[in-house]
């Protein structure tokens, strides 16, 4: 069963004005959420978020800048998977963003 993947406005604006070479990634990385779910142990410094109900993040680049995804499972009965934003690690604010 495939699970649908899909962006907040905001994170469909972020992803928008990122890096060729990281929209790329992220492409990469929607691809593997649709076929293996939402959790992503393949990809650098993947984890779930502390204190967050089903809250992910992981590198799309590792350096400077870092970018990160954090993405969140909206219903898990429906294999719904939101990517709630996508940028920088330093703009990252993990306690808001899920």
């Amino acid at each position: 069963m495939l699970w649908e993947v899909g962006f907040t406005s905001k994170a469909a604006k972020q992803a928008k004005k990122l890096p060729w070479e990281i929209v790329e990634n992220l492409g990469a990385l929607v691809r593997e959420l649709k076929v293996n779910g939402p959790e992503r142990i393949n990809w650098p410094s993947y984890s779930k978020l502390k204190g967050k109900e089903g809250c992910y993040h992981c590198h799309l680049r590792k350096g400077r800048p870092t970018y990160v995804p954090v993405w969140q499972v909206e219903d898990s009965e429906k294999s719904r998977v939101v990517i709630r934003y996508v940028g920088t690690h330093e703009g990252a604010d993990y306690q808001r963003i899920c």
